[in-house]
């Protein structure tokens, strides 16, 4: 466990990054960014809004952005479900790793929580850096060197490989306040299925 003791960026130009998709696949019939369509404040830390959907129509109404506050020095949790449901879980074991296209007014993490272990802070996480408000597209790899234990939260009891293999969702955290919108969540070798 001595790699969850400490948790690293790599610069994304250390990084090997796959190819971005030619094309995005269809949204869903229902509000879905890149065809996820839970979003959602999990009532955890003072967020607004403070607990539901966070999909927003965009100005022209033909896509969506996922937007939430996090205000005050506390913990901070919103939920995506990588297969659009609770119960569900993906392998994402042959996944380079995700492109997330967002923004942020101070830094956060994403856990990968496994199915197994979905509950508590003590997660697989890498960190997301603060954008300064700024719309920016990222690659985060699925290496496990990329990722750690957040040390105020402990270190996973489970392995990367198996979070990977089990992954129920992908969970954003922060102890800040700050401002953040997502606009695309694409994962390497990963379509959602709309429900």
């Amino acid at each position: 466990m001595a790699s969850a003791a400490c948790l690293v960026l790599t610069p994304a130009a250390a990084v090997a990054t796959p190819a971005r998709p030619a094309a995005r696949p269809a949204e869903c019939a229902t509000p879905s960014i890149d065809r996820l369509q839970q979003w959602l404040a999990s009532g955890e830390g003072t967020t607004v809004p403070a607990t539901g959907s966070l999909l927003l129509p965009n100005r022209h109404g033909d896509r969506y952005t996922a937007k939430v506050d996090f205000v005050n020095a506390e913990w901070h949790v919103v939920v995506v479900w990588l297969a659009n449901e609770f119960e569900a879980q993906v392998d994402l074991a042959d996944s380079k790793g995700f492109w997330l296209t967002y923004s942020a007014t101070e830094d956060l993490y994403v856990q990968l929580r496994p199915a197994s272990h979905w509950s508590g802070g003590a997660q697989w996480a890498t960190a997301v850096p603060s954008t300064q408000g700024r719309t920016v597209t990222r690659f985060f790899s699925f290496r496990p060197q990329a990722w750690g234990a957040v040390p105020e939260l402990g270190a996973p009891a489970h392995s990367f490989a198996s979070a990977l293999s089990e992954a129920r969702g992908l969970v954003f955290v922060g102890k800040t306040a700050n401002e953040l919108s997502f606009r695309g969540l694409r994962i390497h070798r990963y379509t959602p299925p709309c429900l």
